[in-house]
């Protein structure tokens, strides 16, 4: 269970609202919601946003309890300046300004998610990762990023990331039933 504080009238109220699936024994935590309990702070990578953004069918439901997760109390999440770089690329190209607002609203606004930009160190750290574990440049500085700021969970939708040592990797493809 997570509480939400609301702002009601001049007091505030304390709502409990249940999580996902409470009160249900006969149903077994789902995979991603275990994954998220197990880990104090995850990397998010950009599929993740891209997905939830564009309310994707095929990841849609994944994504959704994964930023319903971010917004409870406990949850932290990591993911770096590069998302913003990687997900504004196509509206630009598109000239959809709409969609890049769209992005722009969910990004600037959900708590307990930490925007990185890559510092010398987080570099360093990518190189290597690119050296050993033959990860495309966005995808080492996401890793080095999520290990660099605490991070012991990482999400993301390809599978070249469960080389990285380290790091706990859930793949969305990999959860869907």
């Amino acid at each position: 269970m997570f509480e939400c504080y609301c702002r009601h009238g001049q007091g505030s109220v304390r709502l409990h609202l249940p999580w996902r699936g409470a009160g249900k024994l006969a149903i077994a935590p789902k995979p991603i919601d275990q994954f998220l309990r197990r880990h104090r702070k995850v990397g998010l990578d950009t599929s993740v946003f891209i997905f939830q953004v564009e309310e994707n069918k095929k990841y849609f439901n994944l994504t959704n309890l994964i930023f319903g997760w971010l917004e409870g109390p406990r949850a932290q999440a990591v993911t770096s300046t590069i998302t913003l770089l990687e997900i504004l690329v196509q509206p630009y190209r598109l000239s959809d300004i709409d969609r890049v607002n769209k992005f722009y609203a969910l990004l600037s606004t959900f708590p307990h998610l930490e925007w990185v930009a890559p510092s010398l160190r987080i570099a360093d750290m990518g190189a290597h990762f690119r050296a050993e574990y033959n990860l495309r440049t966005p995808d080492a500085i996401q890793a080095a990023t999520a290990l660099s700021y605490g991070a012991t969970g990482f999400v993301s939708n390809d599978a070249g990331f469960r080389r990285v040592t380290g790091l706990d990797i859930i793949v969305l493809d990999d959860l869907l039933e």
